[in-house]
């Protein structure tokens, strides 16, 4: 028999394989682990019994899937798994929904443990559609947004001076293609005037943004 273990929280699901696998292990019983560390061979040896004397094994497969020698090797083991009485433990992070599916069809009891989703942080390039229309507030907000997000000055910068450009290649009319040329020079030279200066790029940034 085996157990599948699987989810994008690692640090819970190998917490939750391990107290099975106490609850699980005999005093007598030899624990086997398989990583993908481990060469082929080593998986089948695994696969092939607890040898001459019969002695009592739990197996644990960590993050076999990785290897590709070794994936082949157990998902063509799985019915043997499932039907063996020596007891598997499986524990694989993010296996895809395929495989997934497929390895599930044969585990006796399968546990999945996946991180909450992280909160989407602002897009980066609000701020540049902010430039393009001229949204004052948008792009201040915007700006505060990506600086709490952790967005690097340069980073910022880079998307900026994108924008001004896309907008100058753009243009069509005399007055767009106008704003673009002014914006383009102003954030040209924006870092070499916050390096004279002596001024932080985030603060460089504020004030063009205020302007």
């Amino acid at each position: 028999m085996f157990y599948l273990y699987t989810g994008t929280d690692r640090k819970k699901a190998y917490a939750a394989m391990e107290a099975a696998l106490k609850k699980s292990t005999k005093k007598d019983s030899r624990t086997v682990r398989i990583t993908d560390a481990n060469a082929p061979a080593d998986l089948t040896a695994a696969f092939g019994g607890g040898g001459m004397f019969g002695e009592s094994r739990v197996v644990v497969l960590n993050g076999v899937l990785a290897n590709e020698e070794m994936r082949t090797v157990l998902l063509g083991s799985l019915a043997r798994m499932r039907d063996s009485e020596e007891i598997f433990f499986v524990l694989e992070e993010k296996p895809d929904a395929a495989t997934r599916k497929q390895i599930e069809k044969y585990a006796q009891h399968s546990e999945r443990y996946d991180k909450p989703a992280e909160k989407k942080s602002g897009d980066i390039f609000a701020i540049a559609n902010a430039l393009r229309r001229a949204d004052k507030k948008a792009l201040w907000v915007n700006y505060q947004r990506q600086l709490a997000d952790n967005a690097a000055p340069e980073a910022i910068h880079g998307v900026l001076f994108w924008a001004a450009k896309d907008m100058f290649q753009k243009a069509r009319t005399d007055a767009e293609k106008s704003r673009a040329k002014y914006l383009l020079e102003e954030l040209a030279e924006l870092p070499h005037e916050s390096r004279r200066r002596g001024v932080e790029l985030e603060y460089a940034l504020e004030m063009f943004v205020l302007r």
